[in-house]
């Protein structure tokens, strides 16, 4: 198998994502989804919780300070607040996918597109992150209280040394996909609503394909795995859970 194929036989489902939307679904360990920039330029809102057990989910501080960065790519982990691994990046074609900057609410969205209700635009209604999460969490029982800071793929911010964050236009290209392995029972949340730094004038959130496809168990030598000696303690951490 290449880095960017999927052999037949193990593909589950394939599934577009328009450019605004939202989405969720229970992935069973050791699955990964593929997500895919089909135009360039888009960004993918991602939350993660452990299915089994909601409480648990997607730690940005643990999962920055753990690998020594500030942003996510092959061979890097998402932790939980338990310290242990819900996903693993074993692919990733883009390159930088930002962990800091959160997501858009109704208020910002209108600040800088102005207003499009459903009422007068319908579909062309300008939907916004914070409430894509809020509607797909409310579907597994979960609300407010349960956002956290979430990552948002194929999106590449930087910080000058003045700390001032700079969004990089074009930083993800056409084709460009990122591969997520679930490393437990994990529950997905995204949404296509553009970045909060976005600095396009116009609401124009680009759509994404989702490819779901049964993949192996890390090995002893996985990429996700060695990349940082602190990985090697979060697979086994997550591997003991499972025991």
């Amino acid at each position: 198998m290449t880095a960017t194929s999927i052999p037949a036989d193990r593909a589950l489902f394939e599934e577009l994502i328009p450019g605004g939307g939202m989405w969720s679904r229970a992935i069973r360990r050791h699955q990964t989804l593929r997500v895919v920039d089909l135009e360039g330029g888009a960004n993918v809102g991602l939350l993660l919780y452990n299915r089994d057990l909601l409480l648990e989910r997607y730690n940005m501080p643990d999962t920055l300070k753990a690998q020594h960065t500030a942003f996510l790519t092959k061979g890097r982990a998402l932790y939980s607040d338990m310290g242990r691994i819900l996903c693993s990046i074993p692919e990733d074609t883009c390159g930088w996918h930002d962990t800091i900057c959160g997501h858009g609410d109704a208020a910002a969205t209108t600040a800088r597109y102005g207003e499009k209700t459903y009422q007068q635009h319908r579909n062309e209604l300008q939907r916004n992150a914070h409430d894509d999460f809020l509607i797909e969490l409310g579907k597994w029982g979960l609300g407010k209280q349960d956002l956290v800071p979430n990552v948002n793929l194929f999106s590449k911010v930087t910080a000058d040394l003045d700390g001032t964050l700079r969004f990089h236009e074009g930083a993800s290209r056409a084709g460009s996909f990122v591969d997520l392995r679930a490393e437990m029972n994990v529950l997905v949340v995204l949404n296509t609503c553009p970045h909060p730094l976005d600095p396009s004038p116009r609401y124009a959130p680009k759509p994404v394909r989702l490819v779901l496809w049964r993949s192996d168990p890390p090995a002893a030598d996985d990429v996700c795995r060695t990349s940082r000696p602190e990985n090697a303690r979060g697979f086994l951490n997550t591997e003991r859970y499972f025991v």
